[in-house]
């Protein structure tokens, strides 16, 4: 029965260290939710509570962390200068490939953009407030401690795969998750989520997959226009598409359901695993991804 419970080394098994995490993360919503109706009902609005899911993610897996004798940069959260480059490396390359993706739509004619009249610096900085906390939210809960006892557990590959599949279901209900755009977006998100595992795993950080996210989500959306994975943005530039099919364009689901965001994101995962990542990395684990 003991080793039901616990490995060799006498340490509680993975699994359980993974239940006891989704344990108090839902252990925490009601909490979350009567955080947030209070402060709304002092006044503040929604959209500066972006922050309030990323606060209670971060106490969840703090409490995990320190059940294992652990510090929150085990996680891959360690607020350095290092770290500082590490998202902003990540936030320029993200914002490369969704603009490579957008460029290669409109090579084939199908979108053109103009200056929204409307939208000034704000809508910049908007967006980047709003996709910051998403970038957070949705790094610490895919590639955070769930993922890190699995590649624990099951190695680093299998990992990979369960953490890709399990990012493309929770985009199921988005918005214009339907007929082709079901099929182009799915397998684009699990390349993305793919690409993101990798860069935890070549750095052994939240930076790179934290700064790529925000990169592409704020391009895609603040910058460009676009939906967002099927929710509306309001961004600097008016993107118009030009009645091409929807497995060019994305639709309104956004470019992350067309053709040429597959293709992009298939280049970027096959480059992520060819490079060797750091020093840091490299001594985490004796299984190469």
């Amino acid at each position: 029965m003991k080793q039901f419970f616990r490995d060799r080394q006498g340490s509680l098994r993975n699994g359980w260290w993974i239940l006891l995490f989704l344990a108090l993360f839902v252990a925490s919503q009601p909490a979350y939710t009567v955080a947030s109706r209070a402060l709304q009902g002092l006044g503040v609005d929604k959209s500066w509570l972006a922050p309030l899911p990323v606060v209670f993610l971060v106490l969840v897996t703090w409490a995990c962390l320190r059940l294992r004798r652990e510090p929150l940069a085990a996680v891959g959260l360690r607020l350095d200068l290092a770290w500082a480059r590490g998202v902003l490396g990540g936030a320029a390359l993200g914002t490369v490939l969704i603009l490579i993706v957008a460029g290669l739509i409109a090579l084939a004619g199908g979108v053109r953009f103009r200056l929204d009249p409307a939208r000034g610096l704000g809508a910049l900085a908007m967006g980047a407030w709003a996709f910051v906390w998403v970038a957070l939210l949705e790094e610490l809960l895919f590639r955070g401690f769930v993922f890190q006892r699995l590649i624990d557990g099951l190695g680093r590959w299998p990992a990979l795969l369960a953490m890709a599949l399990l990012f493309a279901l929770a985009h199921w209900g988005n918005p214009g998750m339907d007929g082709p755009t079901l099929a182009w977006a799915s397998i684009d998100t699990v390349l993305g989520a793919l690409l993101l595992g990798l860069a935890y795993l070549r750095t052994g950080s939240l930076a790179l997959p934290i700064g790529i996210h925000f990169g592409w989500n704020w391009a895609q959306g603040a910058l460009l226009g676009f939906d967002v994975s099927g929710f509306g943005q309001a961004g600097w530039l008016l993107p118009e598409l030009l009645g091409k099919p929807q497995w060019l364009t994305g639709g309104a689901f956004g470019p992350e359901a067309s053709v040429f965001a597959v293709l992009v994101d298939a280049v970027a995962v096959g480059l992520m695993w060819k490079w060797k990542g750091s020093s840091d990395a490299r001594s985490m684990a004796p299984t190469s991804a």
